[in-house]
């Protein structure tokens, strides 16, 4: 593809290149079904070029990429709904009423029968749970229950009756997982894992169209709730900085890190510590509650480096706001 790329016609962003190629190996492969979810949107998204799906869905909308998306819930559901063909099945599960209105009205004019699935009832797993980890993923797996039903159902593998679970969809449900969701990996170069006493570390990021001062506070009341206080939060900016597959090596991540603007991580520090100290019990902000670190391998390993000191103590770390970031971590800390 790079041959064939030039000024006139440059290579694609990251999304409509990994759909390409997805589709290509899709073809190569000949795989008899293909689930694929959208890079972002839907009526734009590199996804939406297959005419003929079998059957769409689409998953509880809120206020996300309201800078591409649209401002309201009617204007994002207007976006998710372009992925709606004519005549063919749709399902959503229950939405806003102004999101469920305009994806109605969508589906309207194109015949489209769309319904709404319902939550899946745990009862139905005969005991076993599923495999994430959240009530939210009830309403999910209600969702891929009957997406899954319509595809079997109009490829003509088989009658599904939807008011039990087969031992074949109860096994993918509770088997399903997601790397980087939920999930805990020990860190091989981080000492013993078998220590008595933990302490809790957050390593996070988020792009700057994100508002911490929202997120935080919400952030340390969850894991408050869970018996979670951190003790430290350490702010990096992501390795993956690529926004699209280029041809020249300016797309290349920036290694150098006398060049490395970190700006946006420190106003995260700042923001984090004044979280703390407002939600903080007395002494909490006697000391530096953040850190930031000009590249995820240096806070690697400064976390690798204190645990190996502290022998009597577990660093936990959670790691979220971004997932580029996690994807980053498992990279480092599976070498």
């Amino acid at each position: 593809m790079n041959k064939k790329c030039g000024d006139d016609i440059p290579m694609p962003t990251l999304f409509r290149f990994l759909a390409l190629l997805a589709f290509k190996i899709f073809a190569a492969e000949q795989v008899d079904v293909a689930v694929m979810e959208v890079g972002l949107g839907g009526k734009t998204d590199a996804t939406n070029v297959v005419q003929t799906p079998i059957v769409c869905g689409i998953t509880p909308l809120g206020y996300d990429h309201t800078e591409v998306l649209g401002n309201t819930l009617g204007e994002i559901a207007g976006e998710k709904a372009g992925i709606f063909k004519k005549g063919v099945p749709a399902f959503t599960v229950s939405q806003p009423e102004e999101a469920m209105q305009v994806l109605k009205e969508k589906a309207s004019r194109l015949d489209v029968n769309l319904e709404v699935a319902n939550m899946l009832d745990s009862k139905l797993l005969n005991g076993l749970h599923l495999g994430l980890a959240g009530d939210h993923q009830y309403i999910n797996a209600g969702l891929a229950i009957m997406l899954s039903s319509t595809w079997l159902q109009r490829t003509g593998h088989l009658e599904v009756e939807t008011s039990y679970l087969s031992e074949r969809f109860i096994k993918g449900l509770a088997s399903a997982n997601l790397q980087g969701r939920a999930q805990i990996i020990h860190d091989k170069q981080g000492g013993d894992n078998s220590r008595k006493d933990s302490a809790q570390i957050l390593l996070f990021n988020c792009m700057s169209v994100r508002d911490p001062q929202l997120l935080f506070p919400r952030l340390v009341d969850t894991c408050g709730g869970h018996g979670v206080k951190f003790k430290k939060a350490i702010f990096v900016p992501n390795m993956s900085v690529y926004n699209k597959v280029g041809s020249s090596s300016s797309s290349l991540p920036q290694t150098d890190l006398q060049q490395v603007d970190n700006s946006w991580q420190l106003t995260l520090g700042r923001v984090w510590e004044n979280t703390v100290c407002s939600e903080g019990e007395t002494g909490t902000c006697e000391s530096k509650n953040s850190m930031v670190f000009s590249s995820l391998p240096l806070a690697i390993k400064w976390l690798r480096d204190t645990a190996k000191q502290n022998t009597s103590v577990q660093l936990q770390v959670l790691v979220t706001g971004s997932l580029h970031l996690v994807g980053d971590v498992m990279k480092l800390v599976n070498k």
